[in-house]
């Protein structure tokens, strides 16, 4: 076990990744503070405290709305109170509303901001204040194959997630001196239900042709990372921002390499005197 003991935060981990982040947490030896934003959540976050329990590690549930500093800092108490120390804070939730920028509102906007980037900010700040005062810890930011790589109707979500990186950086660089490491996850496609509420007929497979590994990820995938650097063997890493994609990140989208197949044929029986041409 890598996190035998460690005191760990998710937030939003009732559902998604955040939850697959907090069962592997557990499954590594960490006690979990299972975070939901709403009551709406509150037999989900509950569920996922009875699988922690189950497996023999402490956890409780702990309703907080991450865009309001009051909340997140009442779950830090919170969670100090319980375990005494606060050891991993895994900054995981997050909101998308996929809008043309023509058509966004000003509250869309505040809301994907206030939710992923103030959210990631807040808990930060209140993660670090127990931190110091134990010797340090870590905190693992979510992020996004968006913060980097990007398509339409995307403008909020992708700034917020493209500050979450520059924020990592700028986090590890500041918080060093009190020995809390900070590094990012930045998933890809991962099969996760918020996919069927955007689109009750979410096709998860549609996109695998897309990506180099050949399907889409899943929860369990992005926790692995999450313990990495939530573990001492990552000691000595800090503000990395980690693809954890299948792959996607590195294709060129052109359509090339998989719509034109008699282009590629055509392009393999060419020689060097096709490309050059005749000597003179």
């Amino acid at each position: 076990m890598r996190l035998k003991d460690k005191i760990a935060i998710v937030t939003g981990a009732g559902q998604g990744i955040g939850k697959g982040i907090a069962l592997r947490l557990a499954q590594e030896g960490a006690h979990v503070v299972v975070n939901y934003p709403s009551a709406n959540f509150a037999d989900k976050a509950n569920a996922v405290v009875e699988q922690i329990r189950a497996m023999g590690q402490q956890s409780i549930a702990v309703q907080a709305d991450v865009s309001k500093a009051a909340q997140v800092q009442a779950m830090v108490d919170q969670t100090v109170e319980t375990f005494g120390r606060l050891d991993i804070q895994v900054n995981n939730a997050g909101v998308d509303i996929h809008v043309p920028l023509l058509e966004m509102t000003e509250d869309q906007w505040d809301f994907i901001i206030d939710v992923n980037l103030k959210g990631n900010f807040l808990c930060a700040q209140a993660a670090t204040r127990a931190m110091m005062k134990t010797g340090g810890g870590k905190i693992v930011i979510i992020s996004s194959i968006h913060g980097q790589q990007t398509y339409k109707r995307m403008t909020a979500y992708a700034a917020s997630k493209g500050g979450l990186n520059a924020m990592t950086r700028q986090l590890a660089i500041e918080l060093s001196p009190y020995h809390i490491n900070v590094n990012c996850v930045a998933p890809g496609a991962i099969h996760v239900e918020k996919n069927f509420v955007m689109d009750p007929n979410f096709d998860p497979h549609a996109f695998d042709h897309e990506i180099p590994v050949g399907s889409i990820g899943y929860p369990e995938d992005i926790a692995g990372a999450v313990v990495f650097f939530a573990s001492d063997d990552a000691r000595y890493v800090n503000g990395q921002v980690l693809l954890v994609d299948g792959g996607t990140s590195t294709r060129i989208l052109l359509g090339v390499s998989d719509k034109k197949e008699e282009v590629i044929e055509n392009i393999k029986t060419m020689t060097p005197k096709d490309w050059l041409g005749d000597e003179k």
